[in-house]
């Protein structure tokens, strides 16, 4: 893992870029790759790549980036890491490609050489990307389909530029720091910052499993290469039982996942998922891994408390157990590198900060993390929640003003409870469409309530350009042709991507450490959808855990979900009533840190 930046200056009459801008936005993400660096620059120099390492595959410095194939006239920089690069690997060798290095990144040079842009098609792995074709003269940019690995850019219209984080592009200094209030209506409504947009006018995400082309006449629309919504679409019937599947495809993930040159870890949790992960690294020949838990004074004795059940499958599957303690003195002293640290807001990521940190401190530059397991498997309650909130919904729809009517009428007679609980009147303004009723279960505060906090003139313009609903709804086309599938694909599209992921990227990367995800897999998505339509509550957890070789204890397989629970907002803000007033209270105090000088 690492980070990537470039800077084409495609537009005719425009200035070569300064190499210190293009320098200076590499060394912002000095904690991304601090193994080394690199830079390079076309003979006009019209176009720079810069890259930070980690280094995790083919240590030497013959593996460094940005890595040249001369003879194609191609230059790649590349975050991630490619799964199957061997087997791809194999394949070039066969038509009589040379190699000079064991590297992956190797691997996507002289497999585009071949291919072209349909090589992204092949690629098992988390990535971005960006490869200048001399040749044809562009910049392919590109994103794995999931979108774990974190790609931006901006186009002022004649200088193209990208790279791994927000901030970095910022730190540049050749991008225009306009306010973009979609981005802020986003965070203040779910507690992180919707794709494509940021805080910036000027920078957006590139999409998740698209690439986009950037020539001497501009920049292309992004264009998609892998859906995760058209693979729930075009999912055939099952042809196996799931638990068969589950336990065949997991497997092999987990495998692929342990390819590194150097040690991986875990993050072991009390739950299915990382227990689960624990016991298929061990069956994939990779016994005694060192398994790292945090635990925390305030959940002693707590059911929050991830200590004594971790401890117990560690020492079952004969892991190397580290329990990290973090208590409130050390988030206090550490509260201000994990804010500066954090590339866009988050109420979440601390957890990964501390965990990744404990990582870190045992001499580890790769872990796994269980995190995914919900949105494919159907964990989260909301399987449950939205398809019964758009029933309870669906008699108001019917007819005109009705529902207007009765959420007036509720207003001003409903109890008090009822009345001060936004998100209870909300379900008959908001539960007409999947996304809708995904925003209610899911925002930290509606729509309805942002004029309490925010500048009228920023809230309406931010809400026109966000446009939360039809933005969510969005994420369904192709529609699934099932709930299971609708609410997997919100959950992967939204939840999962634009805060999970995003703030595994940052919290590891801050200490130097690359997360992996054997649940969030693009072959793994493939064999597993054809089952989600079929799911039942439980389900996909019971044949996760079946895919286990010694099994887990009953108090995990019985035990409710928490994740890496942490009392960071008790911590930062005093016991100031339940997890939603907490959870509203520590936004504000996030985007305080992010919000501009005057």
């Amino acid at each position: 893992m690492c980070g990537i930046n470039g800077i084409f200056a495609y537009g005719a009459g425009v200035a070569p870029p300064q190499p210190r801008e293009l320098l200076a936005t590499r060394d912002h993400m000095r904690a991304r790759g601090p193994d080394g660096e690199g830079a390079w620059w076309s003979p006009d120099g019209l176009v720079g790549l810069a890259h930070r390492r980690l280094a995790v595959i083919d240590l030497a410095d013959r593996a460094a980036q940005p890595m040249r194939l001369p003879e194609a006239d191609l230059t790649l920089v590349f975050n991630g890491e490619i799964y199957n690069h061997r087997e791809l690997r194999a394949e070039l060798e066969a038509r009589g490609e040379r190699f000079v290095t064991q590297s992956d990144t190797e691997v996507i040079l002289r497999l585009y050489a071949h291919e072209g842009v349909a090589m992204l098609r092949r690629l098992r792995g988390m990535f971005a990307l960006a490869l200048w074709d001399g040749r044809k003269g562009g910049l392919l940019l590109a994103r794995d389909p999931y979108g774990i690995k974190p790609l931006y850019y901006a186009d002022d219209g004649g200088a193209f530029r990208f790279a791994s984080q927000v901030k970095a592009l910022m730190a540049g200094g050749g991008v225009e720091d306009t306010i973009d209030p979609a981005g802020w209506v986003g965070f203040h409504i779910f507690g992180h910052v919707p794709e494509p947009f940021t805080l910036h006018r000027n920078i957006q995400a590139a999409p998740a499993g698209t690439a986009i082309w950037v020539g001497r006449d501009g920049v292309s629309a992004p264009a998609v290469y892998t859906s995760l919504a058209r693979i729930l679409a075009e999912a055939p019937p099952p042809d196996a039982p799931l638990n068969e599947v589950l336990r065949g495809a997991a497997l092999d993930s987990v495998r692929s996942h342990l390819l590194a040159d150097v040690e991986v870890g875990l993050f072991l949790s009390a739950g299915v998922d990382s227990g689960a992960l624990l016991d298929l690294m061990r069956q994939a020949g990779h016994g005694a891994p060192r398994a790292l838990t945090l635990v925390y004074p305030d959940f002693s004795g707590d059911p929050r408390d991830e200590g004594p059940l971790a401890a117990a499958m560690a020492k079952a599957q004969g892991a190397r157990h580290v329990l990290r303690r973090v208590d409130q003195a050390e988030f206090e002293a550490d509260l201000p590198a994990i804010l500066s640290a954090m590339d866009q807001p988050s109420i979440d990521g601390i957890n990964t900060w501390f965990v990744a940190k404990a990582a870190r401190e045992q001499g580890l530059k790769v872990a796994i993390s269980g995190v995914g397991g919900d949105e494919l498997l159907a964990g989260y309650s909301t399987f449950q929640t939205l398809p019964r909130l758009l029933r309870r919904a669906r008699p108001f729809t019917h007819v005109p003003g009705l529902a207007t009517f009765t959420h007036a009428a509720l207003s001003v007679f409903a109890p008090g409870p009822v009345r001060r609980n936004p998100k209870v009147l909300g379900v008959l303004r908001h539960a007409r469409s999947w996304g809708g009723a995904y925003m209610l279960r899911r925002a930290v505060r509606l729509p309805a309530e942002l004029d309490a906090i925010m500048d009228p003139e920023m809230l309406r313009t931010g809400l026109e350009r966000l446009n939360p609903v039809d933005r969510l709804d969005g994420l369904l086309e192709p529609d699934p042709g099932c709930d299971n599938g609708r609410v997997a694909l919100l959950e992967s599209r939204a939840y999962l991507r634009d805060q999970l992921l995003r703030d595994a990227d940052w919290a590891g990367m801050a200490h130097g450490v690359e997360i992996r995800t054997p649940l969030v897999d693009i072959d793994l998505f493939r064999a597993v959808a054809p089952h989600i339509a079929g799911l039942s509550p439980g389900d996909g957890k019971r044949a996760l855990a079946n895919a286990t070789e010694l099994g887990l204890p009953m108090e995990v397989l019985k035990r409710s979900k928490t994740g890496f629970a942490i009392p960071a907002a008790h911590w930062a803000l005093g016991p100031h009533g339940p997890d939603r007033v907490q959870s509203r209270r520590w936004a504000l105090s996030v985007a305080e840190a992010f919000r501009p000088p005057g």
